[in-house]
């Protein structure tokens, strides 16, 4: 049985580039880069040569690269590190965020921040007005995500970094979906930038955030001096020289490769449209979403129906936020388009990428079809 990967936005397969950098550190460059000799200083350089390349495909300057486990940590930092390092107790956040965003949020809750959450409208784009409302005097960060990880809806992160500069509150957001896609750069005008490798064919374990000069952050992770004092632990020398690679690689064939998942995504969308109770999810109007996602919801079939039955086929979809998946309750991205929880729960995302071929997109479109129509007919 051919097995069809359609699950680009959990994760993707290292690529060679990626895998090829990094093998020196795992063996003969192996010395942690924080020691004098010479073992160290291997380390040392190859850790350097990745933020100084990182930092170049952002369009930023070095010490403005910190690197992280991933986009999770790099999201906890953003809001932790800046509520921190501030005396405003306010922040906001767009309703369709990651979970580590909010989860992030919730926990600042917790110690006394207030924290409003703007609502999206039905195909999830957060308005700049929207924002203007809801910042207050003592608002530090308002925090809005590029791409939606579940329905791919992308904002326009420039009116929304002027809404929040007009009102004396910084702007973070969250790229790990977008970056390596799509054009991510500091140009934009943000103070805090979260990435993440293994969402563009680099390793799992290895992220970044990007804070403009003059942010201010408290160390989310005390024990050591590495990453200029503001995240102790031992540096990942392999994971940021692969992401590095990676990461260069994305941007390398960014827009041939753009061109190339539009044209699958639309064709898997022309094929299984007509099927019963069937809608996508997100912006309408498909250049306005990532160019590798579509989010579909099949009225009566929940996704957990859907997805056990095209794995028996051999293709891999999801029902939202591979963070998430597990839990009983739907994305919450989903709910705050207005869905109830059972239409939530009726969502699959299907996500293409660098090794989805035409075929694959014929067959996975034809068992997503036949699905479908069975479990609707047993409703």
């Amino acid at each position: 049985m051919n097995r069809i990967y359609l699950d680009y936005a959990a994760t993707t397969p290292l690529c060679e580039e990626a895998f090829v950098a990094m093998k020196p550190y795992f063996s003969s460059a192996f010395g942690n880069a924080d020691s004098v000799h010479s073992f160290g200083r291997e380390g040392e350089k190859g850790l350097l040569a990745a933020r100084d390349a990182i930092a170049d495909l952002v369009g930023a300057q070095s010490d403005e690269i910190y690197f992280t486990s991933g986009g999770t940590e790099a999201d906890n930092f953003a809001l932790k590190g800046a509520a921190a390092a501030s005396d405003k107790r306010h922040m906001v956040i767009s309703g369709i965020e990651h979970p580590a965003v909010r989860a992030a949020a919730g926990q600042l809750r917790n110690f006394g921040f207030e924290v409003t959450e703007v609502a999206p409208d039905r195909e999830g784009f957060v308005s700049p007005d929207s924002v203007r409302e809801a910042i207050r005097e003592d608002t530090l960060l308002v925090s809005v995500m590029w791409a939606n990880n579940v329905f791919g809806t992308l904002q326009d992160i420039p009116a929304l970094v002027s809404a929040a500069h007009d009102g004396g509150a910084l702007f973070h957001t969250d790229a790990v979906q977008a970056a390596g896609a799509l054009e991510v750069t500091a140009d934009c005008g943000a103070d805090m930038i979260s990435f993440s490798a293994h969402k563009m064919y680099g390793p799992k374990g290895v992220g970044a955030l990007y804070v403009r000069r003059g942010t201010r952050l408290f160390p989310l992770i005390a024990g050591g001096e590495q990453e200029r004092g503001l995240r102790g632990g031992t540096s990942n020398v392999a994971g940021a020289v692969g992401f590095a690679a990676a990461f260069g690689r994305a941007v390398k064939n960014r827009e041939e490769e753009t061109g190339r998942l539009r044209l699958l995504r639309d064709a898997f969308y022309s094929a299984v449209k007509a099927c019963d109770g069937f809608r996508p999810v997100g912006a309408s109007d498909f250049s306005r979403r990532h160019p590798g996602n579509l989010c579909l919801r099949v009225e009566g079939v929940t996704a957990e129906q859907l997805i056990v039955a095209l794995d028996m086929r051999g293709v891999a979809v999801s029902a939202g936020s591979a963070c998430s998946a597990r839990q009983s309750e739907p994305d919450g991205a989903l709910m705050a388009l207005g869905m109830t929880r059972q239409e939530a729960r009726e969502c699959v995302r299907i996500s293409f990428g660098k090794d989805t071929s035409p075929s694959d997109v014929e067959e996975a479109a034809a068992a997503f079809a036949d699905a479908v129509n069975r479990l609707s007919r047993k409703r």
